[in-house]
């Protein structure tokens, strides 16, 4: 079975997570997942009485993580129940970035690109089709790559303008760029390093090598239409400029520190993605946006202010 994934919105997270807590709910989405039942004979394979059953699904149902439909039975009608989702993601990141006013962060789609210099094989996806043609410069100008999920290029670059969001006599103690990336590889191809490297208002913060183009299994965002016999999914990797210098991961990358970037003298700052001509390892790059891949993200910019 494909999976289907559910992402919580912030206000739901307290309450599914209660609902999901009770071993009987669970067992009823375990059963449901499996095939649709009535109320009737979901609550006898549970051994529970049907008002309780009754009950219970309601709770899951008003959540979305259960699904009933009424349909025509020999007396009268009867609701059969079904769980669509076989995951179950509950954002709790993004909250408490929202409650600390010491973080500013910006998600920016991975469509939304504002300079480009690519070279095929290339393409773009959004979640339901092929954005313009295979192998074309000219699809990254479609207006239609604002519903992009997946951007892959041979060698070149992709660049991000995000606005300056600092607030004024707050300086800045450092900046992070995160992003799902992985090498290209016409299909997939799992042993194919690239050297990604990461600039930031042209000043360049530092290159990491990914393995490879990762495929063969489906990534847990990635629709079903798209084969396993192509890219899937990529590696989750931080860019973080500091005072003290520039690190990967914590893994310092080069001496470039905050004040090099100069980010209070544009009303945006640039971030540029690509793999360069003189790279050691020219494998190309696939970015992934929050419905491709393994994890429900597309570019995230976070300035952290000094306290």
């Amino acid at each position: 079975m494909d999976s289907k994934v559910f992402i919580a919105r912030h206000s739901q997270v307290l309450e599914i997570a209660k609902a999901l807590s009770s071993p009987l709910r669970l067992r009823m989405l375990d059963i449901l997942l499996g095939k649709p039942h009535n109320i009737k004979d979901l609550a006898k394979e549970l051994g529970i009485l049907t008002s309780s059953c009754t009950m219970n699904i309601q709770i899951l149902e008003k959540l979305g993580l259960v699904e009933t439909e009424l349909v025509p039975a020999s007396r009268g009608n009867q609701k059969i129940c079904k769980a669509p989702f076989s995951e179950v993601v509950l954002p709790v990141l993004d909250k408490v970035e929202e409650e600390d006013n010491h973080l500013v962060t910006i998600n920016m789609p991975i469509g939304l690109y504002t300079d480009f210099e690519i070279h095929p094989p290339c393409g773009m996806l959004s979640d339901s089709e092929i954005i313009d043609y295979l192998d074309s410069e000219r699809a990254f100008l479609s207006p239609k790559r604002s519903y992009a999920q997946l951007i892959w290029f041979t060698d070149g670059y992709i660049e991000y303008s995000f606005p300056v969001d600092i607030p004024r006599g707050h300086p800045v103690k450092s900046l992070q760029v995160t992003t799902e990336v992985c090498s290209e590889f016409p299909g997939y191809k799992n042993d194919w390093p690239s050297d990604i490297t990461v600039w930031i208002n042209n000043q360049e913060v530092g290159t990491w090598t990914s393995p490879g183009d990762m495929g063969a299994r489906r990534g847990r965002f990635t629709p079903a239409w798209w084969g396993v016999e192509n890219t899937q999914f990529g590696f989750l990797k931080s860019w973080r400029v500091t005072h003290d210098g520039s690190f990967i991961d914590g893994v310092r990358s080069s001496d470039v520190n905050v004040r090099d970037i100069h980010l209070l003298e544009d009303y945006r700052i640039k971030v540029r993605i690509g793999v360069k001509k003189d790279a050691a390892f020219r494998g190309g790059l696939n970015i992934f946006g929050e419905k491709f891949g393994n994890h429900p993200a597309g570019i995230s910019l976070q300035i952290e202010l000094e306290s």
